[in-house]
Order: C-alpha cells, then sequence, then structure tokens
C-alpha cells in the first residue's frame, strides 16, 4: 500500500493519537484564541513530544481541514489503515493460550464511517481483543472513523484482512465460536451462550452477512425486534449484541 497522509481530527481522537502513536503526527494544527482547557491540554502534550503546533484562525484551520474538526486537526504520516502492532497472523496465534476468552468482533463489509466508528467506540467499552474488517468493499480508519470513535481507534487492535472467509477459518482453528447476526435467524441473540472464546460477526448496512460469510458462522442469532422497524442500524446492534456478550461473561 503506497505511503500518505491524513488526518486525525476531534479532541478525544488527537488525545489518543499523542498518547498511543505520537510518532506517526507530523503537525498538529489548533484554533487560535480558543480558550479551551483541553485544546490546552493538546498543545502540552504535542509540545511534550516535539511535534509542531501551528494555532490558526478559524478561517485558515478550516482552509487546511474544511470537514468537522472542534478546534484541532493533526497531520497523520502513513497510510489510514495502518497500525503499529502484529499482523493478523502473528495476533491469530496468540488466541488459543489466553486465560480469559477472547472476544473478537468482526464487521462484514461496513461502509459507512460513522458506523465504524461507532462500532470501534462500543468495542473499546466491551474490552474487544481485536476488531476485524476486509480490506476491500469496506471503510477503512480515516479522519471521520477516528473523530466518530472518540479515540478508541488508538486503543482497539483493528486487522484490516485481505480474505474474511480465510480469517474467520483461522479463528475457529484456534478455538473461536463463530456467532453472527442475521435477522431471519430462529435463534435469539439472549439464548445464545456467548461466554466462551468467540467472535461476534455482523453484516453490513443493508446486505447483513454475506452467503460466504454467514456459511462460515458456527450459530446465527437475531435481536428480537417489537417495534414496527424490522431492523437496527448496525453500530447499534453492534453494541446491543457485544454487551449481551459482556453481561453474560460477568455473571
Amino acid at each position: 500500500m503506497a505511503d500518505s497522509k491524513y488526518w486525525v481530527t476531534g479532541i478525544h481522537a488527537a488525545q489518543e493519537l499523542l498518547r498511543k502513536n505520537p510518532q506517526s503526527a507530523q503537525r498538529v494544527l489548533l484554533k487560535k484564541n480558543r480558550g479551551d482547557k483541553r485544546l490546552n491540554d493538546l498543545r502540552s502534550l504535542a509540545e511534550t513530544r516535539e511535534i509542531p503546533v501551528q494555532e490558526l484562525s478559524s478561517k485558515d484551520l478550516h482552509h487546511a481541514y474544511p470537514e468537522v474538526h472542534q478546534g484541532v486537526a493533526i497531520e497523520v504520516a502513513g497510510t489510514a489503515v495502518e497500525q503499529a502492532g502484529p499482523s493478523f497472523d502473528e495476533f491469530v496465534k496468540t488466541l488459543g493460550g489466553r486465560a480469559t476468552a477472547p472476544l473478537l468482533l468482526v464487521l462484514d463489509g461496513v461502509t459507512d464511517p460513522h458506523n465504524l466508528g461507532a462500532c470501534l467506540r462500543s468495542a473499546d467499552a466491551a474490552g474487544v481483543a481485536a476488531v476485524i474488517i476486509p480490506k476491500d468493499k469496506a471503510v477503512g480508519l480515516n479522519a471521520t472513523v477516528r473523530r466518530v470513535a472518540s479515540g478508541a481507534a488508538d486503543t482497539v487492535k483493528l486487522f484490516a484482512v485481505t480474505n474474511l472467509a480465510r480469517a474467520l477459518a483461522q479463528l475457529q482453528e484456534q478455538g473461536l465460536w463463530l456467532v453472527g447476526t442475521d435477522d431471519e435467524a430462529t435463534h435469539s441473540l439472549y439464548e445464545q451462550d456467548l461466554q466462551g472464546p468467540m467472535a461476534l460477526v455482523m453484516g453490513s448496512e443493508g446486505q447483513g452477512l454475506r452467503r460466504l460469510t454467514k456459511e462460515k458462522c458456527d450459530f446465527l442469532v437475531s435481536i428480537p425486534m417489537a417495534g414496527a422497524v424490522s431492523s437496527l442500524n448496525v453500530s447499534v446492534a453492534t453494541g446491543v449484541a457485544l454487551f449481551e456478550a459482556v453481561r453474560q461473561r460477568r455473571q
């Protein structure tokens, strides 16, 4: 993948980047004359890590980064899906020997960056060991995802894999059960045992799980719906399913 630059915006996302991955930051742009303690803390954090800080007027900051930024935009070197750490193959090998049953999240082709960001935020809150997404036909880790994730993009392992079906098979080889969500499944999420080593597999907006992904799953479950709407937004459904797993694991 070719080198590029991208932006991290938003207070929380910027804080986590400067704390967890400061070496990737090229420069920090801050809104000038904004008496905000959080921006002052960001300035101090960047200066401590010897990252150049530029304070710009509202007009100039908007010219440099015209989307939502909350008064801060960090220019980052590298690719938008690049993260430091082990490869997916290396990570998978660590799953079998864990004392606590791992909980993973697989997103099969989520294309809306707001949904991916919200899923990462829920994954962080639920203690998910990693989130797995396909490289193709899915959104990657861009500036919008990072902003919506409110820092979770730098705390949750995210793996973009070339072959999702192969990745699912690797998880099964390490003893993980694959639990997929499907609106037509007759088995309820609340009837499913979610306490063991498992990966929760969520489908894309509209299409849901692809056929091959669905066939790879060991169990298919649905979220009971009491109203007129037939399904939930993928990020909402992810939060519901993850925290049902959390509830069961804490019993």
